[in-house]
């Protein structure tokens, strides 16, 4: 006969309070994701709404996830891990949530040449279930390169105040700026340019039967234009200085290019940004952040 195991768990709490979240942090656990398995880590738990009881069940919460490592992260499976918990928790929790933290792992093609390379990007699905129903969130971090404007111009100047210093004194040929041009005495000044990252927390429609990462990724680095590479050769690393030189951007200039992006999106029902850009002039960083959310009709 099997012994009865006490639960300490149902019995009354010493205080009376309800809590807005009790749950477990930090659980690993493998995702699938675009075919791919994924190793991530959770964050589930609920509310604790029963003021007399003592705690929730942990285990349930833990038990439910399973389904995570079985399907596609979806919606509409996230929806069943939510309602599993929720269920699992009647008459103590009216509100579910849960955290998932995991790097996605892109392939991406060269600006020229027929390399590839793969780059990691930082993902978060956040999603909370509720009388409300379904709230779903995404948070991104991307890399790319900035070349500022105002370097860029200063450059210039030194170039035309080096050119005239150096053909003072005649009129050059074709031949002799063209030379001249691809010399170190020719450009005499480069603008400079920092490694940058775009922090996106994106809130999604929750009637979507995909989560849209990639092409949220795929948008966003499309409207900066300089997103880092990974395999190049000699001709792509000429294309991204040609990139960075057509493409000089302040942060506010990022920040406003995130935003009309993500804004002209029909999955996106709301998001928050921020720009940073890591400055190579000095010791501190440049940064900008704007936000918005869809006004409904």
């Amino acid at each position: 006969m099997t012994a009865f195991l006490p639960d300490i768990a149902t019995q009354a709490a010493p205080a009376q309070l309800a809590l807005d979240w009790v749950g477990m942090q930090g659980i690993a656990l493998p995702l699938r994701l675009y075919g791919e398995r994924l190793s991530a880590l959770a964050d589930a738990g609920v509310s604790l709404d029963d003021s007399n009881a003592r705690g929730i069940h942990m285990s349930r919460l833990y038990l439910a996830l399973a389904r995570l490592a079985q399907d596609e992260l979806t919606p509409s499976l996230l929806r069943q891990v939510l309602d599993d918990f929720l269920a699992s928790h009647t008459g103590l929790s009216h509100r579910a949530s849960l955290r998932l933290g995991f790097d996605l792992l892109l392939e991406r093609a060269a600006l020229v040449s027929r390399l590839h390379g793969w780059k990691t990007y930082p993902c978060e699905v956040h999603a909370q279930l509720d009388d409300q129903g379904l709230r779903l969130e995404l948070q991104l971090r991307l890399p790319y390169s900035s070349t500022c404007p105002c370097s860029a111009a200063l450059a210039r100047q030194l170039i035309q105040q080096r050119f005239a210093a150096d053909f003072a004194e005649r009129t050059p040929s074709r031949e002799a700026v063209h030379a001249w041009l691809g010399s170190s005495a020719g450009i005499v000044a480069t603008p400079h340019s920092q490694r940058s990252f775009a922090e996106l927390r994106i809130e999604l429609r929750d009637d979507l039967e995909q989560l849209p990462l990639k092409a949220l990724i795929d948008l966003a680095e499309a409207s900066l234009g300089t997103a880092v590479q990974t395999a190049v050769k000699r001709a792509d690393e000429q294309a991204f200085a040609l990139a960075n030189g057509q493409n000089p951007m302040f942060c506010e200039d990022a920040a406003r290019r995130l935003h009309l992006a993500l804004a002209g999106h029909a999955d996106v029902r709301a998001f928050s940004l921020q720009v940073v850009h890591a400055e190579s002039l000095h010791a501190h960083d440049a940064v900008a952040r704007s936000q918005w959310r869809r006004e409904v009709a």
